[in-house]
């Protein structure tokens, strides 16, 4: 079993709390739009690291970040990308990717609205863990955790860090 805290759109704010609340994840997923490398380095300093670049990232980031990841982890297919609309209607790259590697689990960013949906059309999950940096129309700062194990997808909980604010967390 792995456990996994997911995260986005940190637009180079780095939420001290996700110390705490992946404290116990084995692995640590950023959805894209990093804002700035030191965010990611921050984080796989504290656990291994998967991540992807978003719209808003420079050349550093996407030099070292894809655009999308597709891997197994216990016995789960996932599917990282930053951009993707929505179930039912996919930005088409997304779309086109679903249906070349057609995921059990599907994660995205960008549009900054925590969001967990089966998709019956693929039979996956599709999860959009909101964002968790200051910089958004987004009111609340979330950030998603859950279990793979032995093909499921586990324990999932949606954890709310409070009040998109003015924090001094910038990097």
């Amino acid at each position: 079993m792995k456990k996994i805290g997911l995260l986005s759109d940190t637009h180079g704010d780095f939420p001290e709390r996700i110390y705490e609340y992946f404290a116990q994840v084995d692995e640590i997923w950023h959805a894209g739009d990093i804002g700035n490398i030191s965010v990611t380095d921050k984080i796989a300093a504290f656990k291994p690291l998967r991540a992807v670049y978003g719209n808003i990232d420079d050349h550093t980031i996407r030099l070292e970040h894809p655009e999308y990841r597709f891997f197994e982890l216990e016995g789960v297919s996932v599917l990282i990308t930053h951009i993707a609309g929505k179930p039912g209607k996919y930005a088409k790259p997304a779309h086109e990717l679903i249906k070349k590697y057609r995921p059990k689990l599907f994660i995205c960013g960008h549009s900054h609205i925590l969001l967990v949906k089966n998709d019956p059309l693929f039979n996956m999950l599709w999860l959009n863990p909101g964002a968790c940096g200051n910089k958004g129309f987004h009111k609340q700062k979330t950030l998603l955790r859950f279990d793979l194990d032995e093909g499921r997808i586990l324990n999932l909980e949606a954890i709310d860090l409070g009040k998109r604010a003015l924090e001094n967390n910038s990097i």
